[in-house]
């Protein structure tokens, strides 16, 4: 069995809500059978668990005491994947979760608080050696602060290519213990959660070096580049062809226009100021003689 763990010292970043998500979307896709552990004391996931209608993934509520007797029971059932969500601001709990971690998973919201809290998780991955994932959840679209956040998260680790984005639909579909890709399924929330699962399962396969969790290949997943790992070289982009432009003629600036010769004054004639010793007088004489 193989164990995901959802951690952050910071509340209130998503990580009951993507706990629930991703187990759920594991469950759904085929990845066998699928487990949510709750070791928060608040309980929001066993809440919400006790509002599900389905049977799966299977649940357990369990403490820091008896966790690894649960773990090692899920085991025994034949669960393939355990999703754990933990408490936030406890270092010590948080720190005997991660040791039984085969992948962390740290959601953060976009803003300069949240992102100055992940240090300490990210400190607390390292000295149990386990690989970290940052995931951005809850970010405002096409809000510059997600890409700054993104750049500045990558210094320190692996970030998801995929984005949760601030919608209704994500939230307001755990209220009856569902998820958005059982209430709305095809939404943009729904596509969210299905491209993240598919690469976390992709790189805990990798971790854990298991072909059989390699997710099933979909071409709707092509969205997805880190899936393959594949360095693309520069002479493979093909060249960008302007296609020949047949309206109105634009001119640029004076150094690049195609100068045309003046066309032939077809005009009256016009003479130049004053007379000219060659022109004729009315008496057929000229000027000046």
């Amino acid at each position: 069995m193989y164990t995901i763990v959802a951690a952050s010292q910071k509340g209130g970043s998503g990580k009951t809500t993507l706990s629930g998500h991703l187990a759920v979307e594991a469950q759904r896709s085929g990845a066998g059978a699928i487990a949510l552990i709750d070791t928060d004391p608040q309980g929001s996931l066993a809440h919400w668990w006790n509002a599900r209608q389905a049977p799966e993934p299977h649940f357990v509520k369990a403490g820091l005491m008896d966790l690894e007797e649960a773990l090692a029971g899920l085991e025994q059932a034949g669960v393939k994947i355990a999703v754990i969500d933990t408490p936030p601001a406890i270092t010590q709990s948080i720190s005997r979760v991660v040791a039984h971690a085969d992948l962390v998973l740290v959601p953060t919201r976009p803003s300069p608080h949240d992102l100055r809290a992940v240090g300490a998780t990210v400190d607390i991955a390292e000295r149990h050696g386990k690989p970290v994932i940052f995931v951005i959840n809850a970010a405002t679209a096409r809000a510059r602060i997600t890409g700054e956040s993104a750049v500045a998260l990558s210094q320190h680790g692996t970030v998801a290519p995929v984005t949760i984005h601030h919608r209704v639909d994500f939230a307001a579909s755990m209220i009856d213990g569902r998820t958005v890709g059982e209430v709305v399924p095809g939404s943009p929330s729904a596509r969210e959660i299905s491209d993240l699962w598919v690469y976390v399962q992709d790189k805990l396969s990798r971790i854990v070096r298991d072909p059989a969790l390699l997710p099933e290949f979909r071409p709707d997943h092509l969205a997805i580049g880190s899936l393959l790992e594949v360095e693309q070289e520069s002479d493979a982009i093909p060249p960008i062809v302007v296609p020949f432009y047949e309206g109105p003629e634009r001119r640029g600036s004076a150094d690049r226009r195609i100068l045309l010769p003046d066309p032939p004054y077809r005009g009256p004639e016009r003479r130049s100021f004053g007379r000219r010793q060659t022109d004729l007088a009315p008496n057929g004489a000229t000027w000046g003689k």
